[in-house]
């Protein structure tokens, strides 16, 4: 039996709500702090690709790679750009291009020009190379990347594609990682890619992880 004597002690509910919400505040406020700090501490981590030349043992930009389509004809490619990596908050930024050329099924060129990324729709990073094989002319070579780079892009006649770009590296990258590219071009898909052959420049790409100064001077840039 309650003492009819014992004063009411009952906290209206409105009174109760806002005090359960303070305390929550109190409560969540610094751990909430503490996350956004660490989300803006973190940086995102840039990559470049280049299709290149490899001429002996030296890698230098400004290769080309060439795949065909199911009738015989190819598309021939030189290309480079950079990207953000997964979690990138900046929204997956991308940049680059380069020129591409078409040729029929007699060789003869049926058109030229230039394109540029528009977007990236993956990246699957396949790790780091081993020891040092190659002299490296574009980047660090212990920062060489293998993996699997799939690039929106948009022709300088008007048609729309995507370009694969697939680098297998020397080392530490499994065996069905091919090396190259594919592309499309408005309903052509040029899906048979030029396969690299030894003592022969071309076909060729890498992955670069970029030091974080070059990747933030391109951040301003953009």
């Amino acid at each position: 039996m309650r003492n009819p004597n014992t004063e009411s002690r009952c906290v209206p509910w409105g009174s109760r709500r806002a005090l359960l919400g303070l305390l929550l505040e109190v409560a969540v406020g610094p751990f909430a702090s503490l996350t956004a700090s660490a989300d803006g501490n973190r940086a995102a981590t840039q990559f470049s690709w280049d299709l290149i030349h490899l001429i002996g043992n030296v890698i230098s930009a400004g290769g080309f790679d060439s795949a065909k389509a199911a009738d015989g004809s190819q598309i021939t490619l030189t290309g480079s750009g950079t990207w953000g990596s997964e979690g990138d908050e900046r929204g997956q930024a991308v940049t680059g291009g380069g020129t591409w050329q078409t040729f029929g099924t007699n060789g003869a060129s049926t058109g030229n020009g230039t394109y540029v990324v528009t977007g990236l729709v993956i990246f699957v990073n396949a790790g780091p190379n081993g020891v040092p094989t190659l002299i490296d002319n574009i980047g660090s070579y212990l920062d060489a990347r293998g993996g699997l780079l799939v690039l929106r892009v948009r022709y300088s006649d008007g048609e729309r594609g995507v370009l694969t770009v697939s680098c297998h590296g020397p080392a530490n990258v499994p065996d069905t990682v091919f090396e190259g590219i594919t592309a499309t071009k408005g309903i052509v898909g040029y899906v048979d890619r030029g396969k690299p052959a030894a003592g022969v420049d071309g076909n060729r790409t890498v992955f670069h992880v970029l030091p974080q100064s070059e990747s933030d001077d391109q951040d301003q840039q953009r």
